[in-house]
């Protein structure tokens, strides 16, 4: 089983001065509804868990997506034996040895030295079992509940509740629910129904050698999570853990991975697993079993699909085009659920958590949905979704959570201007959405709609500077700002420079070639990209972020890997016929900044898109540009990768001679005919077969044709 090969700390061992994935070890099913992962230290805030750390606190209920989001509706359950000095998670936490605990996507196990108390949880989509088996007399369960609680004891074997703590919500008493079973009975010293804030509740069940705890929990009502209890009630402890398996094996069997080097093979499913935690399910199912969810706005139950906890700005360039090869169904589902997202708050999402957060530029959920346009997924709801990119492009919300920043001098200047913070970046995101508008557009035959964003997908070339080779920000009388440093981060570029962010065109490289004066500029500007220190200049902040320190770490020059903004440098070598200056560059990215330890990442994995990044340039092609249908071909790591695809074809994808000194594809034969094209599209993956890499030790140049280059607009 490829679970075997899973341990969930990958990417855990952070602090908030500096990034290994800034991952949680989060055990659950699938895009689940929650999370479970030990608490090792509630009191450091976002990082409440370090895999360093020999301190067990309890099992924390979370949905957590990013440490710089900050967690919603969570609580943590510690089982104890004896009684406690004081009712607190400090006076009832436990060492534990992180070496002899399990850490699996399906279930946790872990010893607590100082019961001698073994814990093992196992989840389910709305809930799931806690079974303790303890050692010592007088068996109890320690249950943390930060922020507003009710708690109810029903009876000696139900306790039912509700918590209210988010980082950011627009229902002020968005609340939580959970029911939990107790298999055997309970004694209680509290009142039956108690209310408060911030409090730790214990609950004694005398001299038992073993406690079962089955719990549902709800986003709708009590009696929600009461219904999704009562779907399990039946069920064994090894019942959840079979399906739980079950739904991880569903997905990590869709990628088949041989190879000599059992460790990259390792990474590989890792890598795979996280993929599969974001989005986060937002609806349940009702007594008739019809889909639901929880309108924070309307603070309303609403029929249909709802999902939460994604960040669009991370995860467009790689999450979702990796559903599209291998997860169709859940693609299809999500689109009617950001769907439903738009009908509640008027505008597309950017970042839910639970629901509009708001934060970072653009609306790049519009290259999700036109990269599901282009490959024919859901053009059910394409008329509605046009209608929505077309208002988040020129509709300035009242609230600045929603749509797009400096909509109106955006569409006057067709850039946006220089008091903007992060203008630079907002220009070039508003730009690639207008050619994912016009790409929708197309897919419905559109023309005119089509044309008009098409041509606005042209406005890069405002903000571009032929002198210095750099995307600057512009005044409202169209000059630049006149102090400009290439190295400076922040101001009026996000989380990067004018070197990391400059080269976010992704649907149109010819045009931007073309404004460089050809492909020898261009060349000498990504070589210089990359053979320069990891040089930077804090100004923009004040101070350094993490993001600097992880570049400097990772010392592949000014190709940041470490963060989302540089993920497609290394493919742009393609653009100007040139793929082999990439091959070493990828290999090389691949094998030194992606292990499967706690610290196996160059910087924030981010809701599974950095994963995305190793998954794709791992299997060798790229999806530099979602919503063109098509894949910058790279270079392939394994030996042998059989993807099963959503629509039921097999692609096998082959390497050999596949050695360290192999950094060059020499050809590609697809289905046994020699592949000239530096790309490969989606309609010829989609068809299965086989693409068979040949390396080689030295590059082997060729003359390549305007029509063999990748996708420009």
């Amino acid at each position: 089983m490829k679970q075997t090969l899973i341990d969930t700390r990958h990417g855990t061992d952070n602090q908030h001065s500096f990034s290994n994935g800034n991952c949680l070890p989060y055990t659950g099913v699938p895009w689940g509804m929650n999370y479970f992962a030990p608490q090792t230290n509630g009191e450091n805030g976002s990082w409440w868990f370090n895999p360093r750390d020999r301190v067990f606190q309890g099992f924390r209920l979370t949905h957590q997506p990013s440490p710089w989001m900050g967690d919603f509706s969570y609580f943590v359950m510690l089982p104890f034996n004896g009684s406690l000095k004081e009712k607190t998670v400090f006076h009832a936490q436990s060492s534990y040895r992180p070496d002899e605990s399990v850490f699996k996507p399906s279930y946790l196990e872990i010893t607590e030295q100082r019961y001698q108390l073994t814990t093992r949880l196992i989840p389910s989509m709305y809930g799931g079992v806690l079974t303790a088996t303890y050692t010592q007399l007088a068996a109890g369960l320690l249950l943390s509940l930060p922020g507003k609680y009710q708690l109810t004891i029903e009876d000696a074997h139900t306790v039912s509740g509700s918590i209210i703590n988010y980082a950011g919500c627009e229902d002020s008493d968005f609340s939580f629910y959970f029911t939990l079973h107790f298999q055997q009975p309970l004694f209680w010293e509290e009142p039956i129904e108690k209310a408060g804030e911030d409090d730790c509740i214990t609950f004694s069940f005398g001299d038992i050698k073993e406690q079962v705890i089955q719990f549902g929990t709800s986003f709708i009502s009590l009696e929600q999570a009461k219904l999704n209890l009562s779907r399990e009630s039946h069920w064994q402890p090894e019942d959840y853990l079979k399906s739980s398996q079950e739904q991880w094996a569903q997905y990590l069997n869709k990628i088949d991975i041989q190879d000599k080097n059992q460790q990259r093979r390792s990474t590989f499913y890792h890598n795979l697993y996280r993929t599969l935690l974001f989005p986060q399910t937002f609806y349940e199912k009702d007594s008739e079993d019809k889909i639901i969810h929880y309108d924070t706005l309307a603070k309303k139950v609403k029929p249909g699909f709802l999902y939460t906890n994604n960040g669009f700005w991370d995860t467009y360039k790689t999450v979702y085009p990796l559903y599209s090869l291998i997860a169709q169904e859940k693609y299809a589902e999500m689109l009617e659920g950001f769907l439903n997202s738009y009908r509640e708050s008027g505008y597309l999402p950017k970042w839910l958590s639970p629901d509009e957060r708001g934060l970072m530029p653009g609306t790049l959920i519009d290259a999700v949905i036109a990269d599901a346009a282009v490959k024919k997924i859901r053009p059910d709801l394409m008329p509605e979704f046009l209608s929505a990119m077309i208002k988040g492009a020129t509709v300035q919300s009242e609230n600045p959570n929603y749509g797009r920043q400096g909509t109106k001098d955006y569409l006057t200047y067709g850039y946006v201007p220089a008091d903007y913070h992060e203008s630079v970046n907002h220009t070039l995101d508003y730009c690639y959405s207008d050619f994912c508008i016009s790409q929708v557009a197309s897919s419905l035959k559109d023309d005119e709609v089509r044309e008009h964003y098409k041509k606005q997908a042209k406005n890069y070339l405002a903000i571009f500077d032929e002198k210095t080779g750099f995307m600057r920000a512009k005044q409202t009388d169209g000059t630049f700002k006149k102090t400009f440093n290439s190295h400076r981060w922040g101001g009026d570029y996000a989380e990067g420079s004018a070197w990391q962010s400059s080269f976010a065109v992704y649907h149109d490289f010819k045009g931007l070639i073309t404004a460089f004066g050809g492909n020898e500029r261009f060349q000498e500007k990504l070589i210089n990209l990359c053979n320069q220190e990891p040089t930077f200049n804090v100004d923009g902040y004040g101070f350094e972020i993490h993001e600097m320190s992880e570049m400097a770490a990772t010392d592949f020059g000014q190709l940041a890997i470490s963060n989302q903004p540089s993920f497609h440098f290394p493919y742009l070598f393609s653009y100007i016929g040139k793929p082999e200056f990439a091959q070493p560059l990828l290999k090389q990215l691949m094998v030194q900044e992606f292990n499967d330890s706690p610290t196996g990442y160059p910087g924030d994995e981010d809701n599974g898109s950095m994963a995305g990044w190793y998954i794709f340039s791992s299997l060798g092609f790229y999806p530099v540009c979602p919503g063109s249908g098509e894949y910058v071909i790279g270079m392939p790591l394994f030996d042998k990768a059989v993807i099963h695809l959503s629509n039921g074809e097999t692609l096998t994808i082959t390497a050999s001679p596949n050695k360290e000194q192999q950094q060059f594809v020499d050809h590609i034969c697809s289905n046994g005919k020699i592949h000239e094209e530096l790309f490969f599209t989606h309609e010829q993956l989609m068809h299965g077969g086989t693409i068979d890499f040949t390396l080689g030790i030295v590059p082997r140049p060729r003359m390549i044709s305007q029509t063999q280059l990748p996708f420009s607009m």
